[in-house]
């Protein structure tokens, strides 16, 4: 068989299926060779191994990600969120006011002893 116009490599499908499929089991096959770089060492060197684990060839570094790419759109946004540390700012507050409400329960109690 081999490759079509529309679906290229997913021709080896032949017409079975149908052209809706074949096109996003193409857009999944392109992401999932694309090259990717090492969270670790940052070289373009990662491999798949299964669907979600991914090992870098050049360092070794063994990580888990989308079933076919190395990190998904969720799990970037949560990487940066830890980076930046946002979401510790509003617990560091929560906690801040529990410990001040604890201190003036305190001092209210030592006042009527």
């Amino acid at each position: 068989m081999g490759n079509t116009k529309k679906v290229s490599e997913t021709g080896r499908f032949g017409s079975r299926y149908g052209v809706g499929i074949r096109k996003r089991i193409h857009k999944i096959e392109q992401k999932q060779k694309e090259k990717s770089s090492c969270p670790a060492c940052g070289a373009a060197k990662v491999k798949r191994l299964a669907a979600g684990l991914f090992v870098c060839a050049k360092c070794g570094h063994k990580f888990a990600g989308g079933a076919y790419v190395p990190e998904t759109l969720p799990g970037s946004a949560v990487k940066k969120m830890v980076s930046q540390k946002s979401f510790s700012h509003g617990l560091a507050e929560t906690i801040g006011e529990e410990e001040e409400a604890l201190e003036a329960q305190e001092l209210e109690e030592n006042e009527k002893e």
